[in-house]
């Protein structure tokens, strides 16, 4: 018999909420490790906290452990943002650096038994480090790297639901999702719309001549945002997140 708390289940846990025996049975068991990705100081605005891709991350994998046999390990914080460091308080670690920092993790995670590896990522410009993490760690590891805002059913649902004439920083769509899952964080009172021409490079808070130029650091218009378009997202993601992890991973 094992330690009290190991007995198999088909749940998904939080390993900083568990002790390790309890992390060994479920990866024992089959569950897949899931490694959130998602910045916990990049500017969002003025509406949005600079938290908000790590509240993303940190609410999808918690859902994740309702819905089907995961083992979810802390969220990455820390990353690589070029594009925001015009804003201060913003935190970008180089791309080296973070790609080592994440294949650490990642071999850290398949000694501890893991099978299937999911990175839930929010980032854009974290997915080529991510990718080049995950070759390092060896092909047919079964690692998956899914970016939320780049998923089939995501895709289809905020074509269907923008109304803004571009965007895609803390813009119609992001500032939605962040209305279904944490709306106590969202000052609509402060969101503005803001659509550069967006040429290559970071983001541009005081040169009004630039293309990048975004005085508050927003790209679309947030204010056109609503909980009813946020609730949709969020569903089409989640159904996105649990076909990468498999059909038959879900729970009844």
């Amino acid at each position: 018999m094992g330690p009290p708390g190991t007995q198999k289940t088909k749940r998904g846990i939080c390993v900083e909420k568990v002790t390790w025996p309890m992390v060994q049975a479920h990866l024992d068991a089959g569950a897949t490790a899931v490694l959130p990705v998602g910045a916990a100081c990049k500017g969002h605005g003025w509406h949005l906290p600079m938290n908000t891709d790590r509240l993303q991350a940190e609410w999808f994998a918690q859902e994740l452990t309702k819905g089907a046999h995961v083992v979810v390990w802390p969220a990455v914080g820390y990353g690589h943002y070029p594009a925001f460091i015009d804003y201060p308080g913003t935190c970008s670690v180089s791309s080296d650096a973070f790609e080592v920092t994440i294949y650490d993790i990642l071999t850290g995670i398949l000694r501890s038994g893991a099978r299937t590896t999911l990175i839930l990522n929010t980032g854009i410009s974290t997915i080529r480090p991510l990718q080049a993490a995950i070759r390092r760690a060896g092909s047919g590891r079964g690692i998956t790297l899914v970016t939320i805002y780049d998923t089939p059913r995501y895709r289809e649902a905020a074509s269907r639901l923008t109304e803004q004439v571009r965007g895609g920083h803390a813009d119609e769509m992001e500032t939605s999702i962040m209305l279904a899952i944490a709306p106590n964080v969202v000052r609509m009172d402060k969101a503005v719309a803001c659509m550069p021409q967006m040429r290559s490079g970071p983001f541009n808070r005081t040169e009004a001549g630039s293309p990048n130029y975004s005085p508050s650091g927003v790209y679309g218009d947030p204010k056109l945002a609503t909980r009813e378009k946020g609730e949709v997202l969020v569903k089409a993601i989640l159904l996105d997140l649990m076909d990468a992890l498999g059909g038959s991973e879900r729970l009844a």
